[in-house]
């Protein structure tokens, strides 16, 4: 940080506040209010926290606000003047998080706070609406109206939504998710239906089919299939119209993961696989060649076909492994993801002491928000290998861990796989530890 950055955040502090046409001491009340109303009432006066909103302003030598000061500002700053929460891009909290940053407050605090609000609007019902600005959520109005309204920065403020949406994966339930998401599908559906302009409908279906796989998987999580079949396959047919066959392989490796769990067998999801297999291996991203790959790998391990989940496995690493400068898919698979699948092929090849290997290392890589579910996921997997490796008791604790994640993310997935490893523990039912794991899962997943 230097100090035309602080500089630059002080000012722009300073800025937001008069935008709300508060003065320093209004500020102070403000935030002493703020305080009261989310039940954390400051021990200061007002004059105390007047002098502190003036050391963050300061011109010459401005200071960061403290944690809980920043958490007060973002609840200030997060709603308009005409009483609405706006976080997306352009936002008086976007430009909060601009400051903060200049002032030297870290990318991951700053991603926290983020979270922290996007929660708070969620459970309130104001949804994806939050996530757009004010004058996008106009413009967007507009565009639906007038299809030829639609332009480049409405779609990319539409983009930023979506990838705000999947951002909050593992950190808000599912259900919230495909509660903010509805807007931007049927947003999506009536300009795929309308009269846009032309250079624009390569765009417009990229987005749509984002948008579209991730509302599917979160239909997916929520047990509702029917509407998660209906959304992947509009995914399907708008990644299928962009020109760019690894978009159309993210939607078939996502529709792939969720069928595992919403068909019977397993040829529902290996036709789904080998399809991603296919447009992987016609796109641009090394990236996501090893996710499709890896799921081919998992799906034949799961069937028995040990010889063709290794080779499977071996074009997942030669491609994560690869030069991905310029991926398009970005880092949104990784070789800890890969370890897990590793763990899975070996799980179901033969070797529970390898696939427990593989299953720690990768859970302990899978350390960030976002990641929770596939760390749960993976620790799930974890304990079925110490069952197989006859240390039920071990595999109970790791359970207990996995219930917790996937109470507080709603995750259908690891859920299933609990009860399924729960029920490899069946044989020493009459333990006290088995009865307390059993309450756990009865309490918080309700079975």
């Amino acid at each position: 940080m230097s100090v035309h950055d602080s500089r630059l955040g002080a000012a722009t502090l300073k800025r937001l506040r008069l935008a709300h046409g508060l003065s320093l001491a209004a500020t102070a009340r403000a935030l002493i209010d703020t305080a009261a109303r989310l039940g954390q009432p400051l021990q200061a006066s007002t004059a105390s926290v007047q002098r502190s909103v003036a050391r963050w302003e300061s011109s010459s030598a401005p200071i960061l606000p403290g944690e809980r000061y920043q958490l007060l500002l973002a609840h200030l700053y997060a709603r308009g003047s005409d009483g609405r929460t706006s976080l997306g891009a352009g936002s008086d909290f976007a430009e909060l998080l601009d400051a903060l940053g200049q002032l030297g407050e870290s990318e991951q605090r700053r991603q926290e706070l983020r979270t922290l609000l996007v929660r708070t609007t969620t459970s309130t019902g104001s949804g994806l609406l939050a996530l757009l600005s004010p004058s996008t959520q106009h413009a967007l109005s507009a565009a639906l109206a007038d299809p030829a309204l639609l332009d480049e920065e409405l779609l990319a403020a539409m983009r930023t939504a979506v990838s705000d949406v999947n951002r909050q994966v593992g950190s808000i339930p599912f259900v919230r998710l495909q509660l903010m998401l509805a807007p931007l599908v049927e947003s999506c559906r009536q300009l795929l239906h309308a009269d846009v302009p032309a250079p624009l409908l390569a765009d417009l279906q990229a987005i749509a089919a984002q948008t579209y796989t991730l509302a599917g998987r979160a239909a997916f999580e929520t047990r509702d299939d029917d509407a998660s079949r209906a959304l992947y396959a509009q995914a399907t047919a708008a990644a299928g119209n962009t020109g760019l066959p690894w978009q159309r392989a993210v939607v078939h490796i996502s529709h792939a993961l969720v069928t595992l769990y919403s068909a019977p067998g397993l040829e529902q999801a290996r036709l789904l696989a080998d399809a991603a297999v296919r447009d992987a291996q016609a796109g641009q991203s090394p990236t996501v060649r090893a996710r499709a790959h890896a799921l081919q790998a998992e799906i034949a391990a799961r069937s028995g076909a040990a010889k063709h989940a290794k080779a499977a496995l071996d074009l997942a690493w030669y491609d994560i492994t690869s030069d991905r400068d310029g991926d398009p898919a970005g880092q949104s698979f990784s070789p800890a993801h890969l370890h897990g699948f590793e763990g899975v092929t070996s799980l179901y090849t033969g070797d529970p002491a390898q696939a427990h290997d593989y299953f720690a290392h990768a859970a302990q890589a899978l350390n960030t928000p976002r990641e929770r579910v596939q760390q749960a996921i993976v620790t799930t997997d974890q304990a079925l290998a110490r069952i197989r490796l006859n240390d039920p008791q071990a595999a109970a604790q790791l359970l207990h861990e996995c219930i917790d994640a996937a109470a507080s993310t709603s995750g259908r997935v690891a859920a299933i796989r609990v009860r399924r490893a729960r029920s490899g523990l069946r044989p020493w039912r009459r333990e006290n530890w088995f009865a307390e794991l059993d309450d756990h899962l009865i309490d918080s997943l309700g079975a």
